[in-house]
């Protein structure tokens, strides 16, 4: 049974077999609502009644467009359930994917298709890589709603990362040569501790601060996992965060003493990482918390708990790459 046409509605089918919807009370203005059995109806409804002014014009979807998916998918549990930065992350991909080819029917989307985009990004690796699990996320939940009938991202490669691994880890020379121009006392200095001596994410650096420290330890969840992480403020951190400047509720601040979004700060730190004589970025810190880490003996379990990665392949790498080390000193040992 559908769904019952409200008072003030009335639907008009356009020379090209379109229908659209609208409202009109008596003789007042005429107001574009989505399709009756969009999730987006209710609410424009409710605004006309109110007489608000809609916002710009809506434009509907083709429910057999890519487009069409997308946006359903954007509204869905499976979405919303993803991590904060990982939705924004998605969003931007999915929005140039409407931007090349919204208009094509999403039923017509293939293993080919997929495996065009990817190597369209195989300059990019992690663009690449990216990209397929955006469209696989995108799948997944239009195969679990009887949209399609198989995923069409199953078996498509994505290209390798070159021989440098991704992000240059850092070398201890890197770091006293960046300790060396900015001393304790200085806002840079606090930026490099935080992420040298708690192994945290970009987005997760920024947050961290005073109200999640008890007794010398500090717990948050991350915000592309959610997952929980306790994290000791170690000695070098402390006499960091002492000497400060920091924030109230957050230890990185920019110069104003405020609070910085991942992205600012990650722009100024490789600014003053250029500025100490260093090329290399924010992430490359978390690598070498994590090399010493699994060098000095840790798990493939305790790195999870440690660096809040989930699945095992990450910390596997580190493990993996640590052993590899030791059987290659002990063998020339030999």
């Amino acid at each position: 049974m559908g769904k019952k046409i409200p008072p003030y509605v009335s639907r008009e089918r356009t020379r090209h077999g379109r229908v659209n919807w609208y409202f009109r009370r008596y003789h007042g203005k005429r107001i574009r609502l989505p399709d009756l059995l969009d999730p987006g109806f209710d609410a424009a409804y409710m605004d006309a009644l109110k007489g608000v002014e809609p916002a710009p014009r809506y434009r509907q979807a083709d429910p057999k467009s890519l487009e069409w998916l997308i946006d359903r998918y954007r509204r869905s549990t499976a979405f919303a359930d993803l991590a904060k930065a990982t939705q924004k992350q998605r969003n931007n991909i999915l929005k140039h994917v409407i931007e090349s080819a919204g208009a094509a029917p999403y039923a017509a989307v293939t293993k080919a298709t997929i495996a065009k985009g990817v190597e369209k990004r195989a300059k990019t690796p992690a663009q690449a890589e990216n990209f397929r699990k955006a469209m696989s996320g995108l799948f997944n939940w239009a195969v679990e709603m009887d949209f399609v009938t198989e995923n069409p991202t199953l078996g498509v490669k994505t290209p390798k990362t070159g021989k440098g691994g991704g992000f240059a880890v850092w070398t201890d020379e890197d770091v006293e040569r960046y300790h060396a121009r900015w001393p304790h006392g200085t806002k840079e200095r606090v930026w490099i501790d935080v992420l040298l001596y708690t192994g945290l994410r970009r987005g997760d650096a920024v947050q961290i601060g005073r109200q999640h420290i008890r007794e010398g330890w500090a717990t948050l969840k991350t915000e592309k996992t959610g997952t929980e992480v306790t994290i000791p403020i170690l000695a070098p951190l402390k006499a960091s965060l002492d000497a400060g400047p920091t924030g109230d509720m957050h230890f990185i601040v920019g110069a104003s003493g405020k609070p910085l979004t991942k992205e600012s700060f990650g722009n100024m730190f490789r600014d003053a990482c250029r500025e100490a004589g260093v090329e290399k970025s924010a992430h490359g810190l978390r690598k070498i918390a994590a090399t010493r880490a699994a060098e000095a003996g840790a798990t493939v379990n305790e790195l999870e708990a440690m660096f809040g990665w989930e699945g095992g392949k990450m910390a596997i790498h580190y493990t993996k790459s640590a052993n590899r080390k030791k059987l290659a000193i002990r063998g020339w040992s030999r």
